[in-house]
């Protein structure tokens, strides 16, 4: 089961040494992330500089249908100039929890709600540089309704077997990291059992 603790919101393996900072400070402020640069001593003793990137983490949903279909979006992304074919996802609002903030974002880009959020991953999608968490869901028990998407969306849905899909990412038409991440594990471990 999926608890919400401390700043990632998940509960995670941690070894008993992290590393000690000796300074940090704020290198950007934005409206979507902040930019620290750390001074640190890590476990290994090794003294180093780090720049990362200080996200609020974010949420994912794969809404799957009752006949097995499942929901994808298509939107602009400029960060890699290209629309992209992607499961709902978005950053969390504040102190929002992971599970209402999946609730708002399938309801905002899709316009379903759903009776059941379950925790398929828990993962960091990018721990060089990134501090965020990422929690991917399957909402099953959907119900259709008017979407609500933030001003600056524009989002097209389409509803997919799980073959198409998984055929579109062996083609390199779905290349969005959270979505092949999400797609491949839901296909692995829960679509058969459904």
């Amino acid at each position: 089961m999926f608890v919400e603790l401390g700043v990632t919101g998940a509960i995670v393996a941690k070894k008993t040494s992290t590393a000690k900072v000796l300074s940090s400070e704020l290198v950007l402020h934005t409206r979507v992330f902040d930019v620290q640069r750390e001074k640190v001593i890590e476990p290994s003793g090794l003294e180093a500089t780090r720049d990362i990137i200080v996200h609020p983490g974010s949420v994912v949903v794969l809404p799957v249908l009752p006949d097995g279909r499942i929901v994808l979006i298509r939107q602009y992304r400029h960060s890699v100039q290209q629309y992209l074919w992607e499961l709902v996802a978005g950053r969390r609002d504040g102190d929002e929890s992971f599970v209402s903030g999946a609730r708002r974002e399938l309801q905002e880009e899709t316009g379903y709600t759903a009776r059941s959020m379950r925790l398929l991953v828990d993962l960091f999608p990018s721990p060089g540089f990134l501090r965020e968490n990422m929690a991917i869901f399957l909402a099953t028990g959907l119900k259709k309704g008017a979407a609500n998407p933030e001003p600056d969306e524009r989002i097209e849905q389409r509803i997919f077997s799980l073959h198409e899909v998984e055929q579109w990412m062996r083609r390199g038409k779905i290349r969005d990291g959270k979505t092949v991440a999400g797609i491949l594990y839901y296909a692995k471990y829960f679509a058969q059992k459904r």
